[in-house]
């Protein structure tokens, strides 16, 4: 990567047909480490032969992504997913003359051990996978890489990709004893702070749990993430302007919370608000 021109301004991903090969580096959560995330576009060679000490998962936004790994040649079209395991070597280059744009995040994989309770690193043969739950898993990793992802939203998905990782390559289930009172006091920690950013690590502190434990548990307890969990309650505030309603609700600015509030109720807020009645239109 070391070699490619480094563009951090605009939305690189909606750039046409653009003159000259880079490469983005999305802004650090803050919450955390051993993860980064790129955006790229190359016209023709991108990598030579090389290898990483971490996880390299992906998608083809666009072209043919064509790399050597582990003896042959793959292709990876948009639609599926790229998993390379760590220390595998690879390159990458263009399939087509039309070049290919791609995003990836690189993944510590002691953060996948530890989210997986110390079972063995997940492999996917050939590099590629066409399933769903891998590329649902990868969607909050790689939705945008103009801006951070906030650190809870950024634990959840780690989290949610292990444990897609594990199924896909074919892990046993296991079954662990789950901790009620610890899920139930982040529960509480969490609506004691709708006002201000909760990271994962005090959520367990809070609790007296490990933070993947803590994740594993509040989603069998309360049936969804505690990053999701927090965002529908900081979205029940009601009665004061959607600006208002962003700055209290602890979202970074109005448009983070116009995202979520879309992925939550599949309508845009002030759509919503119009569509309660006339008794709710003060709130828009």
């Amino acid at each position: 990567m070391s070699g490619k021109r480094v563009l951090t301004l605009g939305s690189l991903s909606s750039v046409p047909k653009p003159a000259a090969d880079w490469i983005h580096r999305s802004p650090h959560s803050g919450g955390t480490s051993g993860i980064e995330r790129i955006e790229a576009f190359f016209h023709h060679a991108g990598y030579a032969m090389h290898r990483h000490d971490t996880y390299a998962i992906g998608r083809t936004l666009a072209g043919v992504q064509s790399f050597r790994y582990r003896g042959s040649t793959r292709n990876s079209l948009p639609g599926g997913t790229m998993v390379l395991h760590p220390d595998e070597p690879h390159d990458g280059q263009a399939g087509t003359r039309d070049g290919f744009h791609y995003r990836m995040i690189y993944v510590d994989p002691a953060l996948f051990q530890q989210a997986l309770g110390g079972k063995p690193l997940p492999f996917i043969e050939g590099g590629l996978s066409s399933d769903p739950r891998l590329f649902e898993a990868t969607e909050s990793l790689l939705r945008t890489m103009d801006c951070a992802i906030d650190s809870l939203e950024q634990d959840d998905a780690l989290y949610e990709l292990a444990i897609a990782l594990d199924a896909v390559a074919g892990g046993a289930a296991t079954r662990r004893p789950v901790d009620y009172l610890a899920a139930e006091r982040a529960r509480e920690y969490m609506l004691g702070s709708l006002d201000s950013a909760v990271t994962l690590d005090e959520l367990a502190a809070a609790a007296g749990r490990d933070r993947w434990s803590l994740s594993r548990d509040f989603r069998a307890l309360f049936g969804t993430s505690p990053h999701r969990y927090l965002t529908m309650r900081r979205l029940a505030i009601q009665g004061v302007s959607l600006a208002d309603a962003s700055a209290a609700a602890g979202f970074t600015d109005q448009s983070h919370m116009t995202r979520h509030f879309k992925r939550a109720w599949g309508v845009a807020p002030a759509h919503w608000l119009k569509m309660l009645g006339p008794s709710t239109r003060g709130a828009r």
